[in-house]
C-alpha cells in the first residue's frame, strides 16, 4: 500500500497551505477532506442568482505591491498571487446604533484620527495618544514576538511588558471617558470572540495596526477563490487530493504516529500527519483518549471553546446605495455596552440586542453581485450550547424565529430592508457544526483568553511525534492567522526532516 511522506487532514486554510508548502519542496503529500470542495469557511454557496461568501469580512495582513504585508509574502511564494485579484476597501469600518449615530473609519491611521476628534472633540488628544500606543506597542510586538528576538527585555520593550496581557477595557477605560467613543474603538472583539472586558490589549493593537496598515481587503470570486487557487498549485506540484474522504483513525504507535485510516477503512500510512481538525476532535474521536498522554488531556480540558455565530446571508434585489448601504463594513450595534453583558448575551438563545457586523462585498466590488442586486452577510456570535438543547421537531421554527428578530433590529438602522430580500439563509451554530466538524461550532477554534493567547498557546505541536496541528485550533483565528499557520506546520515537518537527514 502506498505511503505517504505527510497526509493532511482537512483541506481549511490551515490545511491547504500546509499541503501547498510541503508539495513545493516535493514531499509526496495527500490532502484529505470530506467536503466536496476545498476551503472549510473558506468557501461559498449558491442560492438563486447569488453565490454568498461564507466566512471572509476583511482579509488582514495583504498589503500592496508596494507596501507588502506578510500574507502577500505568503501567497507569492505559494505561487497564486496571479490567480488572484484582491480588491481594496477604503473604509476600516462603519458603526451604526439604533438611536441613530453613524460613524465611517477609513482605512489610514491619520483619517481615522481626524474622524474620531471631529466627532469626539473633548478627546481629541486622548484619542491621538491612543493611536500612538497602539502603534509603538505593535511595532514592540512585532520586533520581540513575531520576528523572535533572542533576547527581549523589559528594557528593550517596555510598552509590550507593559500592555500585552491588560484587558482592553482597562486600556481605553484609562483613554477615554465617553462610553461611545470606547464602543466605537473596541468593535473588532467580534472578529476574536472574546469582549473588551476579557480580551487581551494585545489582540486590539494588532487588528488596528495591521488593517490600518496593511488596508483590509476582499477577493474577486470570494475566498472560494483563494481556496482553489490554494488546492490547484498544490495539485501541479505533484501532491494527491481525495475529496468525499474523511479521516475515521489517526494511527500512533507509542508516542509516534504513523498514518491514517479513511471512513471507508483504507489504511495509509505517512511519516507526519497535518491535523487541520480541533484538537478535541483529533485526540478524543480520531486518536482516543486512552492513546493520550494525560497532560495532553489536561491542558486541553483548561481551555473553552470559542463562540459560533448565528448568520444570515441575504440577497437583495437593489444595489447597496438603494438600500443605504455605503461601507463594505458596518458594525450595527444595539447597546454601547463592551463589558460582561455583550458576552452574556452570546451565552443566550434569544436574539434582540446583540452586537453585529455586516458585509457587503459588492461596495468595494460592484460585479461581486449580478448586476442591479447585492449581498450581505450579517453576523452575531453565539455559543453553539443553548442550540444543542432545542428540541429536533422546533429547531427550524426556532431558527426562523430568531432570524425574524434579528431582522426587526436591523431595520431600525436600515428601515424596508426586510422588502428587498430575494434571497435569504439562516445559519446557526449547529450549521457550522456539521459543516465544519468544530464542537459547539465554534467559529473561532479555543477562547482567546489572556491565559490561552499567543504568548501561552501550545501552538501547532501535538502530543505525539510528527503530528502537528495546522488552523485556528493551534494558534489564532481569523484568515490570515491560520493560512500563516499551515505554513508554519510545514515548516516544522521540514526541519525535522533536515534535522534527521544529518543537516543534508
Amino acid at each position: 500500500m502506498e505511503g505517504y511522506d505527510v497526509i493532511v487532514v482537512g483541506a481549511g486554510n490551515g490545511g491547504l497551505t500546509a499541503s501547498a508548502s510541503l508539495a513545493q519542496k516535493g514531499l509526496n503529500v495527500l490532502l484529505l477532506e470530506r467536503h466536496n470542495v476545498p476551503g472549510g469557511s473558506a468557501t461559498s454557496f449558491c442560492r438563486g442568482r447569488f453565490e454568498f461568501e461564507v466566512a471572509l469580512h476583511q482579509l488582514s495582513g495583504l498589503g500592496t505591491p508596494e507596501y507588502p504585508g506578510p500574507l502577500r509574502a505568503l501567497l507569492g511564494s505559494l505561487g497564486v498571487l496571479d490567480d488572484l485579484t484582491f480588491v481594496e476597501m477604503s473604509d476600516l469600518y462603519r458603526v451604526q446604533t439604533t438611536d441613530g449615530f453613524d460613524l465611517t473609519l477609513r482605512a489610514d491611521r491619520h483619517q481615522a484620527v481626524r474622524e474620531l476628534q471631529d466627532r469626539f472633540p473633548v478627546e481629541k488628544d486622548a484619542i491621538e495618544a491612543f493611536f500612538q500606543l497602539v502603534y509603538a506597542f505593535a511595532q514592540q510586538m512585532l520586533q520581540a514576538v513575531v520576528f523572535r528576538d533572542p533576547e527581549p527585555s523589559r528594557e528593550k520593550y517596555p510598552l509590550l511588558y507593559r500592555y500585552a496581557f491588560v484587558p482592553c477595557k482597562e486600556v481605553l477605560d484609562n483613554h477615554f471617558r465617553d462610553p461611545l467613543l470606547k464602543a466605537v474603538l473596541s468593535v473588532y472583539w467580534g472578529y476574536i470572540g472574546l469582549p473588551p472586558s476579557r480580551l487581551a490589549f494585545t489582540y486590539l493593537a494588532m487588528v488596528f495596526f495591521t488593517y490600518l496598515e496593511f488596508k483590509p481587503f476582499h477577493l474577486k470570486g470570494g475566498s472560494q477563490a483563494l481556496s482553489n487557487a490554494l488546492a490547484a498549485r498544490f495539485l501541479a506540484n505533484g501532491g494527491t487530493v481525495r475529496y468525499h474522504c474523511g479521516v475515521k483513525k489517526i494511527l500512533v504507535e507509542g508516542e509516534r504516529v504513523r498514518g491514517v485510516v479513511t471512513d471507508d477503512g483504507e489504511r495509509i500510512p505517512a511519516r507526519f500527519v497535518v491535523s487541520n481538525v480541533s484538537p478535541v476532535a483529533t485526540y478524543l474521536q480520531l486518536i482516543g483518549a486512552e492513546r493520550v498522554p494525560e497532560r495532553a488531556l489536561v491542558e486541553m480540558r483548561g481551555r473553552s471553546l470559542g463562540p459560533s455565530a448565528f448568520t444570515l446571508y441575504m440577497g437583495f434585489d437593489g444595489e447597496p446605495a438603494e438600500l443605504g448601504i455605503t461601507e463594505s463594513t458596518s458594525f450595527l450595534m444595539p447597546h454601547i455596552d463592551i463589558g460582561d453583558l455583550s458576552y452574556r448575551r452570546m451565552r443566550e438563545l434569544e436574539m434582540g440586542s446583540e452586537v453585529m457586523v455586516m458585509s457587503c462585498y459588492d461596495v468595494a466590488d460592484p460585479t461581486f453581485s449580478p448586476p442591479g442586486t447585492s449581498q450581505v452577510n450579517l453576523v452575531t456570535l453565539k455559543f453553539g450550547e443553548p442550540w444543542l438543547r432545542v428540541p429536533t421537531t422546533e429547531y427550524y421554527g426556532t431558527k426562523y424565529r430568531l432570524a425574524e428578530a434579528v431582522l426587526r433590529t436591523v431595520e431600525k438602522v436600515y428601515p424596508g430592508l426586510r422588502g428587498r430580500i430575494e434571497e435569504m439563509e439562516v445559519a446557526t451554530p449547529l450549521t457550522h457544526m456539521r459543516y465544519l466538524g468544530h464542537p459547539g461550532g465554534s467559529i473561532y477554534g479555543f477562547e482567546q483568553q489572556t491565559k490561552d493567547s499567543l504568548f501561552f498557546q501550545p501552538g501547532r505541536r501535538s502530543a505525539f511525534q510528527g503530528l502537528l496541528f495546522a488552523g485556528g485550533w493551534g494558534g489564532d483565528c481569523g484568515f490570515q492567522p491560520t493560512l500563516e499557520s499551515g505554513r508554519a506546520a510545514a515548516g516544522s515537518i521540514l526541519k525535522e526532516i533536515h534535522a534527521s537527514s544529518g543537516g543534508r
